[in-house]
């Protein structure tokens, strides 16, 4: 499954050297804006310290964990919906993004320009918002000419749906709200806000850029954005990305935990980052396990046992029989399959069987 989380915000807020932190990737970074043109695409692996357990009790020849695809945009800058700076691009290469890391400036450097000449990461949020409502507006705006016609014209019932919810789209954005903050009435509403492809009727997760010294705690600016965004339903994250560059530099297990010590650190921002992207997303994982592999699976929350399934092969899904379900803590408890099985721990799911986090599995198919 290949989904992508979109970096995004204003030019010199850090967000190529974030990408660089949590990708295989390599994007330049320098202090000028713009220093991103063609949007970088890297991946990385999603830390699960189920996986490792697994793996320490199967001994398996090889460990696959779960990935993220991460890209890096261009910085946007106001009047991006009308082309400024490399607006157009920007904006569809954020459409082409399933969800989106809102890069803010939350720390003081003279050294570092930025392009509005001051630091207020509340101010430029609401640059970038303004600028993908106004492109979703007139998106709402030309879909909403053409459906009219239909709806009128042919009494056409779905026509009729989706006007009601372009109009309330509509009304949500000449308020300054973006599309997400509209409430959907069912899963048909659902369907068809997905078609819209609407900027900001994507998941949205805020990075606060900080400094060194406030990585821990944040500052006044993250407490700022904080209360901004109290009503979005957003989850904001917290890491210094000139520090995490540092982090990911050091080898050694040992000299990189000692580091993380002195900064009072429990694990890198970036891993809290990750974590957070892939829940954004509305991911979830399950395992195999064995001892020729163990490797992490990610499908959507919600989906059954023959999706996950087609996960592993297409013809998993075709030609589903059954599924052999171990719950991921009775399998570290009984240490092995069999044992599990003796227990009768071992669950015997169909094809409605909702896939829960963190299952292990083994399908029955017959193609």
């Amino acid at each position: 499954m290949s989904l992508k989380c979109g970096i995004v915000g204003l030019p010199n807020v850090g967000k190529s050297t974030l990408f660089n932190c949590i990708s295989s990737g390599k994007a330049q970074s320098a202090n000028f804006p713009f220093c991103t043109i063609d949007p970088n695409l890297g991946s990385t692996n999603v830390p699960d310290r189920r996986l490792d357990v697994l793996t320490e009790i199967c001994q398996p020849k090889r460990t696959v964990p779960a990935t993220v695809d991460i890209v890096d945009i261009a910085g946007l800058v106001k009047g991006a919906s009308k082309g400024e700076g490399l607006g157009n691009q920007f904006l569809a290469n954020i459409r082409e993004t399933d969800a989106i890391l809102h890069v803010l400036r939350c720390f003081d450097d003279g050294n570092i320009v930025h392009v509005d000449g001051s630091v207020n990461p509340v101010r430029d949020k609401e640059v970038v918002d303004a600028e993908l409502q106004i492109k979703d507006l007139e998106t709402v705006e030309a879909r909403i000419a053409k459906v009219q016609k239909q709806a009128k014209i042919g009494a056409d019932k779905e026509a009729a749906k989706l006007l009601s919810l372009l109009e309330r789209y509509r009304e949500a954005l000449l308020k300054g709200c973006s599309c997400r903050s509209v409430e959907l009435l069912n899963e048909e509403e659902a369907a068809m806000a997905k078609d819209l492809y609407l900027l900001t009727n994507k998941p949205v997760m805020y990075v606060c850029n900080v400094d060194e010294a406030s990585a821990v705690k944040g500052n006044a600016y993250v407490d700022a954005v904080r209360e901004a965004v109290k009503n979005e339903n957003a989850e904001v994250i917290v890491l210094a990305a000139k520090t995490e560059s540092d982090i990911a530099e050091i080898e050694d297990y040992d000299d990189r935990k000692l580091f993380l010590d002195e900064l009072g650190l429990e694990e890198p921002g970036v891993v809290r980052l990750i974590q957070g992207a892939y829940r954004l997303l509305g991911l979830q994982t399950f395992f195999t396990a064995g001892a020729d592999e163990c490797r992490a699976w990610t499908i959507r929350k919600g989906d059954k046992a023959p999706k996950a399934a087609g996960t592993i092969h297409t013809d998993f899904e075709k030609g589903f029989i059954r599924a052999e379900v171990i719950k991921y803590d009775d399998f570290v408890k009984y240490k092995s399959e069999a044992a599990v099985r003796a227990a009768g721990k071992m669950g015997i799911e169909g094809k409605e069987y909702v896939v829960q986090d963190g299952d292990i599995m083994h399908f029955l198919f017959n193609v």
